[in-house]
C-alpha cells in the first residue's frame, strides 16, 4: 500500500483530535498548521465533529439556478473530472465539482459508492464548505485559496476519516475563484501524488476556459468585422499577395459592377483605371492613401479616392491586402454639406400672386420634375437664383448638393480651374493631388451657373463638350469623369442678342435652351408690394430686435408707383433703410430712400425672350433680324446714357470700334 502519511502520523493525528475534542487543546508538533487553523474555525463556527449525514442541500430551483449560471465550467470540467476518475477507478475514489460557495455541481465516481456513502453526502446541491461538514478537500481549499489536501483524522469531522480529500480552486483569466475540484478517497488507498494529480485537472480546466473565451472573443470579433465589412459606406476589396480577389463587400461589388461569386480568384489590377500604386503594394508592401482612380468597368466607372495597406503574417511576408473605394461623389457630398453648398429656398419662400410670377413658378414646378436643363431670364434682383434652389429642392436630386457659380464674378483666367477642376501639377501653385471643380462637386445634384451670358467664349467650347459628352477632364488631366449633374442656367441678358453680336456661342444656347423661364421684374406685378413690404419689414424688425413701426398709407403707394430698376434687391434694401430710417417710430413718406421721392420713368431692358410670330421662314428671320438690331440699338442707347453720351467710353464698355458703333447707331 503507497498510503499518503505513515501509521505513526495517522495516529498521532487522531490523538490530537481527541484531545482538542476533550480538552480543546492542541500541541504544537503534530498537525499541520492549516490544519490546526481550521479545527479553530470549525469550532468557532459551532460545527459538530460528532454530526451524521449533513441536511445542507439547494431546492430544485435554486440548483437550476446555479448550474445554469456554472453551465460553461460544468460543460468543460466533466471531461478532465472523467479522465482523472479513469486512474482511480479501482481505487473507490470519488470526483466533484463545486461552485465558490462549496455547493456540489457535477460528480463522477461509482454510483454505487457514492449511495453508499450515506454520511458524506454526494449528491448533487449538498454544501461541503468548512461551516457545514467541516475542513475537507473542497471546503478548506476554498477557504485557503489553493490546492489543499486532507487525510484521515486531519478532519474535524469524524465520518470523514476514513477518507483523503484533495481539493484545488478553478480560477478564471483575472484570478476570480470558480469553484473547486476534489478528488475524495478511502485513505489507505490515497498516493503521494493524489493533490498533483487534481491540481493538473483543475489548471487544465482553467486553461480551457481560457481557450474557450479566447474563441468566444474571436468569434464575437470575428462577427462583428463581418457586420463592420458587410455594412461600412466604403467598397472593401481583400486580396491575396498576387492580386486575386479573395473577398469583396456589397459596396465594392456595386462599384465593380460585378457579383461577389464572379469576381472571386479574378485579379483587381483590370478593375483599377490606376493599378501600379497596388502592384507597387503587392511587390513590396508600399501602402498607399486617398490615390483619385477609376473604379469598375469600362465605360461605367466611378471615380473613388482609392486607399490600400498590406497584412503580413508572422514571418513578416505580405499574407493579404485590404483595398478601401471611396467613391467620390461621397466625399463631395460631406464637403458640400460642411461647406453649406446646399439649397435653402423652396416655391413657398417665393412671395406674391400677381400673374406673371405666378407663371413663372408654375413652369418652374413643371421644371423641377424634369432633368433637363433649366435657363432662368430676368433682370438683376428679380429672384433666380431662389428660383434655382426651388427647383432642385423639389427635384429628385434635392439630397445631393447645390452648387452655385456666378460665372461674371470669376477672374477669366480661372473660370476653367474653377468648373473643370486641375489634376497635380497642372500649373505652378497647383494644389498636391490636384483639384475637384464644380461640376465634380455637383456629382448627384445640381450646378447653378449663375450670369452664364458674361462667361468668356473661350471657356464656353470647354462647357459644351462637357454638357455634350456628359464627362470632365481635370486641366492637365487624361482621364474624363463621368458626369452626374443638373445644369441650371441664369442671365440677365438676352442671349439671342449676344448670340448675333457674336459674344454667345449659338450651339451653347441651344444646348442650354430647352426650358426657359422669364422672371417679371418687380414693377411687371405691383400688386405684391404690400405683401413683401409686410414680410420684409417683419424680418427686418425681428433682426435688429426693434418692434413693428405702424405704416402709413402713402408709403405703400409711393412703393407700388416706383420702377424698382433694381427689383427685388433694391426693394429689400429700401425696406431695412426705411427701418432704420423711422428709429423705431412710424414710417411715413419722410422714412422712403430718396430715389423713391423723383418721378421715374420706365427703365431696363426689354424681355430676354419674346415667341416669334408666325408666318415664312424668310419673314421669320427678317423679323428677328429687325427685332435683334432694334434690341441692340436699344442697348447702345442705354449704355450711352451711362456714360452721359460719350461715344468713346460707349464703344469701350460694348468692345465695339467707334466706326462700328457709328454703323449701329445709324442703323
Amino acid at each position: 500500500m503507497n498510503t499518503l502519511q505513515p501509521r505513526e502520523a495517522v495516529a498521532q493525528a487522531h490523538a490530537a483530535w481527541r484531545r482538542f475534542l476533550l480538552e480543546g487543546d492542541l500541541e504544537p508538533g503534530p498537525l499541520r498548521p492549516e490544519i490546526a487553523q481550521s479545527w479553530r474555525r470549525c469550532r468557532a463556527r459551532g460545527v459538530d465533529p460528532l454530526a451524521g449525514r449533513s441536511t445542507r442541500v439547494l431546492s430544485a430551483p435554486d440548483l437550476e439556478q446555479r448550474l445554469a449560471r456554472r453551465r460553461n465550467v460544468i460543460d468543460v470540467a466533466r471531461h478532465f473530472m472523467g479522465n482523472l476518475y479513469q486512474f482511480v477507478a479501482s481505487t473507490s475514489f470519488v470526483v466533484l465539482l463545486c461552485d465558490e460557495a462549496g455547493y456540489i455541481l457535477a460528480t463522477a465516481g461509482d454510483p454505487g459508492l457514492m449511495a453508499g456513502a450515506r454520511d458524506l453526502n454526494f449528491s448533487l446541491g449538498a454544501l461541503w464548505s468548512e461551516a457545514e461538514i467541516g475542513n475537507n478537500g473542497a471546503g478548506t481549499a476554498l477557504e485557503l485559496q489553493r490546492p489543499f489536501q486532507v487525510s484521515g483524522a486531519e478532519h474535524y469531522c469524524r465520518k470523514h476519516h476514513p477518507w483523503t480529500c484533495s481539493g484545488a480552486p478553478i480560477l478564471d483569466e483575472e484570478n476570480r475563484l470558480l469553484g473547486v475540484l476534489e478528488l475524495s478517497g478511502p485513505v489507505e488507498a490515497t498516493h503521494q501524488h493524489t493533490l498533483g494529480m487534481v491540481v493538473a485537472a483543475a489548471e487544465a480546466i482553467r486553461q480551457q476556459l481560457r481557450v474557450q473565451a479566447a474563441n468566444r472573443e474571436l468569434l464575437l470579433l470575428n462577427s462583428h468585422l463581418a457586420s463592420l465589412f458587410l455594412t461600412v459606406s466604403d467598397g472593401v476589396a481583400v486580396v491575396d499577395p498576387q492580386g486575386l480577389i479573395l473577398q469583396v463587400n456589397p459596396v465594392a461589388e456595386q462599384l465593380l459592377g460585378v457579383p461577389t461569386r464572379e469576381l472571386a480568384g479574378q485579379s483587381i489590377l483590370p478593375w483599377l483605371a490606376s493599378a501600379d500604386p497596388v502592384r507597387r503594394l503587392l511587390d513590396t508592401g508600399q501602402a498607399f492613401r486617398e490615390l483619385e482612380c477609376q473604379v469598375g468597368g469600362a465605360p461605367a466607372r466611378t471615380n473613388c479616392l482609392v486607399s490600400a495597406k498590406a497584412v503580413n503574417d508572422d514571418q513578416g511576408r505580405l499574407a493579404r491586402a485590404v483595398l478601401f473605394l471611396n467613391p467620390s461623389h461621397r466625399v463631395n457630398r460631406l464637403v458640400n454639406r460642411i461647406s453649406g453648398a446646399q439649397a435653402s429656398f423652396t416655391f413657398h419662400d417665393i412671395l406674391g400672386g400677381g400673374e406673371a410670377l405666378a407663371h413663372a413658378i408654375q413652369l418652374a414646378t413643371q421644371a423641377a420634375g424634369s432633368d433637363s436643363h433649366v435657363l432662368l431670364c430676368g433682370e438683376s434682383g428679380t429672384g433666380k437664383e431662389m428660383f434655382a434652389q426651388a427647383i432642385h429642392n423639389q427635384g429628385a436630386r434635392h439630397r445631393g448638393p447645390f452648387i452655385a457659380v456666378n460665372c461674371g464674378a470669376i477672374p477669366r483666367e480661372l473660370i476653367a480651374s474653377e468648373l473643370f477642376g486641375y489634376a497635380e501639377g497642372a500649373f505652378t501653385g497647383a494644389h498636391k493631388g490636384g483639384r475637384p471643380g464644380k461640376f465634380e462637386l455637383a456629382a448627384g445634384g445640381t450646378l447653378f451657373l449663375d450670369e452664364i451670358g458674361d462667361m468668356p467664349l473661350d471657356q464656353q467650347v470647354s462647357l459644351l463638350r462637357v454638357l455634350q459628352d456628359k464627362s470632365v477632364t481635370r486641366i492637365g488631366g487624361e482621364t474624363p469623369r463621368v458626369l452626374d449633374v443638373r445644369i441650371i442656367c441664369a442671365t440677365h441678358r438676352n442671349l439671342q442678342l449676344e448670340v448675333a453680336r457674336g459674344s454667345f456661342r449659338q450651339d451653347l444656347y441651344y444646348r442650354l435652351n430647352i426650358i426657359v423661364i422669364t422672371l417679371p421684374p418687380l414693377r411687371a406685378h405691383p400688386g405684391d408690394i404690400p405683401l413683401l413690404f409686410r414680410t420684409f419689414h417683419a424680418r427686418v424688425c425681428q433682426a435688429l430686435g426693434v418692434p413693428e413701426a405702424p405704416v402709413a398709407p402713402e408709403v405703400l403707394a409711393r412703393l407700388q408707383a416706383y420702377d424698382w430698376p433694381g427689383n427685388m434687391r433694391e426693394f429689400q434694401n429700401a425696406v431695412e433703410r426705411m427701418v432704420n430710417h423711422s428709429f423705431q417710430g412710424p414710417i411715413t413718406a419722410s422714412s422712403l430712400p430718396e430715389e423713391l421721392l423723383k418721378p421715374s420713368s420706365p427703365q431696363g431692358p426689354p424681355p430676354p425672350f419674346q415667341a416669334l410670330e408666325a408666318g415664312t421662314v424668310r419673314e421669320q428671320r427678317a423679323r428677328i433680324k429687325r427685332r435683334l438690331a432694334e434690341q441692340e440699338r436699344q442697348e447702345i442707347l442705354a449704355v450711352m446714357a451711362a456714360h452721359r453720351g460719350n461715344l468713346s467710353l460707349t464703344a469701350r464698355a460694348l468692345g465695339l470700334s467707334r466706326t462700328s458703333l457709328y454703323r449701329k447707331l445709324r442703323g
